[in-house]
């Protein structure tokens, strides 16, 4: 069911923290959702259901990265990165990037944030408190995801046109090694137990690579167009662009143990804090597909600003 535009407005000036139903999200959850078409970002308090935020973001935003202090968002068309503040609204930061920006990383523990340029091989090295241009690093053709590993040693890039990702050391930045994968990777995301996971929309499979050797474990077919990669009891959750689904595939044997459906076009996908719940971004429908990590349940649907992206890490997790 899609909400009016009027109930929205009535959802927006529920007071937070209202009694949660069984199967809520963790409390204070929130989603920072990109919508591309809309020039806008949607946060969701998860628990309640509630949308808290809209704010303006010009220049159709797909990459996203939370912080409790910061919300980062990409621009492609405008070139355009900016910061921020994560309970305002108010920009902190706006810098333009001269290429093709699309991928967001957060380094936390170095304050660097790392931007993939489509268009010229590389990845911008910035503060994360400023935005100014600290480095750049050469990558192979297209690169689009970005990701840094939860113990902080590496940084993956995932480059769509030479069909491999790079792997550099996030204290030095030294590009480690490169490692071959399918066809046009494009998502990626590093597992809890520190292993990689690369979404390949060319040929419809996972690359599972061991980042600090450099070895390529095993390839698993998923659905068609697999676009975003997130974790939580002990699975792969993996949004299928195509199928309008997500695959489901068991960290120990890396076999897809199930198929479940979402919206139409899901892309971006992340986990509420408690692990409890994954939330996967559906483009072409403006929802949220909140669904059971544990029993594959769909739990519910959200309602967004037109052309949900959310490509990054997007589910801040509420106060401990």
């Amino acid at each position: 069911m899609r909400w009016s535009k009027s109930l929205v407005r009535r959802v927006r000036k529920l007071v937070l923290g209202i009694s949660l139903a069984v199967g809520s999200a963790a409390a204070g959850d929130l989603a920072y959702v990109t919508c591309q078409n809309g020039d806008a970002l949607f946060v969701h308090d998860l628990s309640s259901e509630t949308i808290v935020y809209e704010w303006s973001v010009p220049g159709k935003p797909a990459g996203i990265a939370v912080t409790r202090v910061s919300a980062y968002t990409v621009s492609a068309a405008s070139k355009t990165l900016r910061r921020f503040a994560a309970d305002t609204g108010d920009v902190l930061a706006m810098t333009e990037l001269d290429g093709g920006p699309i991928g967001v990383a957060l380094d936390a523990t170095r304050q660097r944030l790392f931007v993939s340029d489509w268009y010229n091989a590389r990845i911008w090295v910035l503060s994360a408190d400023t935005l100014a241009l600290q480095g750049e690093l050469t990558v192979g053709a297209a690169p689009a995801g970005l990701a840094v590993s939860d113990d902080g040693n590496f940084i993956a890039a995932a480059e769509r046109d030479e069909d491999q990702i790079s792997i550099f050391d996030a204290e030095t930045l030294e590009l480690l090694r490169t490692v071959a994968v399918g066809i046009r990777p494009f998502g990626l995301r590093f597992a809890p137990d520190g292993r990689l996971f690369v979404g390949n929309v060319g040929s419809n499979d996972l690359s599972v690579i061991n980042p600090g050797e450099g070895e390529l474990i095993t390839t698993v077919a998923v659905g068609e167009r697999p676009y975003g990669i997130a974790f939580a009891k002990g699975r792969a959750f993996v949004t299928n662009q195509y199928e309008n689904t997500l695959s489901v595939v068991d960290l120990k044997t890396l076999v897809v143990i199930d198929t479940i459906d979402t919206g139409d076009y899901p892309e971006g996908i992340d986990t509420s804090s408690d692990g409890r719940q994954i939330i996967v971004a559906n483009w072409f429908d403006n929802s949220l597909t909140i669904v059971d990590a544990e029993s594959h349940s769909v739990l519910r649907t959200l309602e967004t600003c037109d052309g949900p992206r959310a490509f990054g890490e997007f589910v801040l997790g509420g106060e401990p």
